[in-house]
């Protein structure tokens, strides 16, 4: 396990976010399989405890996320997290005005769409 060395990328726009979720009230369907709401990039924000991250195209490279390693979630790609204890987090969403992301897969399911502007 590892964590991202990613940054949210300069000019991203705050476009929404989930309400703070718990191992207890976490929405079940950002445990499997998932992409971010069409053309966001999503931000996971731990303010205790800690998850892990997984990209479903890479399921051995598991990444922490804690407070102090949040996790950068590129768009259009498949992914899931895992609950391991105790912890709260919220999922935050941006768009970048400068770039125009091809949306790859329009059945996906996208937990966060509900969440956007």
């Amino acid at each position: 396990m590892r964590y991202q060395d990613e940054k949210l990328p300069a000019g991203a726009i705050k476009v929404g976010e989930t309400p703070m979720m718990s191992e207890n009230t976490v929405l079940p369907a950002i445990l499997n399989k998932h992409m971010s709401p069409r053309g966001k990039i999503g931000h996971i924000v731990v303010e205790t405890g800690s998850l892990q991250f997984v990209w479903e195209d890479n399921l051995h490279d598991i990444i922490m996320c804690d407070k102090k390693h949040p996790v950068v979630i590129e768009p259009e790609r498949y992914h899931h997290v895992i609950i391991t204890g105790k912890v709260e987090f919220k999922v935050e969403f941006y768009k970048v005005e400068s770039s125009e992301v091809e949306i790859t897969e329009e059945d996906a399911v996208r937990p966060g769409e509900e969440f956007v502007e």
